[in-house]
């Protein structure tokens, strides 16, 4: 019988989710919703029937980006901090009660603020990507799950080289780093 993978997350997840699929091939079987997962309220929607549903032996799920997403005319986030928070420990917490397989956590990917400025009609700071890992992170201590630190992979491998003129989306290069990484995590869990 072949393990089941979910991946959930946004336009990130969906770009490297080929590069997951093609190093999982012939060990798992990698399902996803073919919509981009948007904030962490969406996630919360729609948990059930994107992973629980699925009964997957592995569930790599990250929000962040969306949430976080500050327009300029009103200069807050999306989704508040202490409700992303929330948001977080909720889908956390109907995946180890849904599932009986692994669940993992992916952290939010760096930004390039200047670049993602001048190209869409709101901002998103790397000061929030910080305090919204943080936040994802620490509920993930309190409740035993495993993290898959994408952050410092995409820093570490050099964030401007990475990320496409948006400051935000990668290039070819960009998302084969972040699916390698996204596919090593599964295979120790699988």
């Amino acid at each position: 019988m072949s393990k089941k993978v979910v991946l959930i997350g946004d336009s990130i997840r969906i770009g490297y989710e080929g590069v997951v699929r093609a190093r999982l091939d012939g060990v798992a079987e990698v399902a996803s919703a073919e919509q981009n997962g948007g904030d962490s309220r969406r996630v919360l929607e729609n948990v059930e029937a994107w992973a629980i549903s699925v009964a997957p032996d592995v569930v790599h799920v990250n929000c962040g980006l969306h949430d976080l997403n500050t327009p300029f005319d009103t200069g807050e986030a999306r989704v508040p901090l202490a409700e992303y928070k929330q948001n977080v420990m909720q889908i956390l917490e109907a995946l180890k009660a849904g599932i009986k397989g692994t669940v993992i956590w992916g952290y939010t990917t760096p930004v390039n603020e200047a670049r993602h400025h001048e190209n869409k009609p709101f901002d998103r700071f790397e000061a929030d990507v910080l305090a919204y890992n943080a936040e994802a992170v620490a509920v993930c201590e309190s409740l035993g799950i495993l993290t898959n630190d994408l952050y410092t992979v995409v820093m570490e491998a050099g964030r401007d080289d990475l990320l496409g003129p948006d400051g935000v989306h990668f290039g070819e290069e960009g998302y084969r780093v972040l699916g390698e990484a996204v596919a090593q995590a599964i295979r120790e869990r699988l």
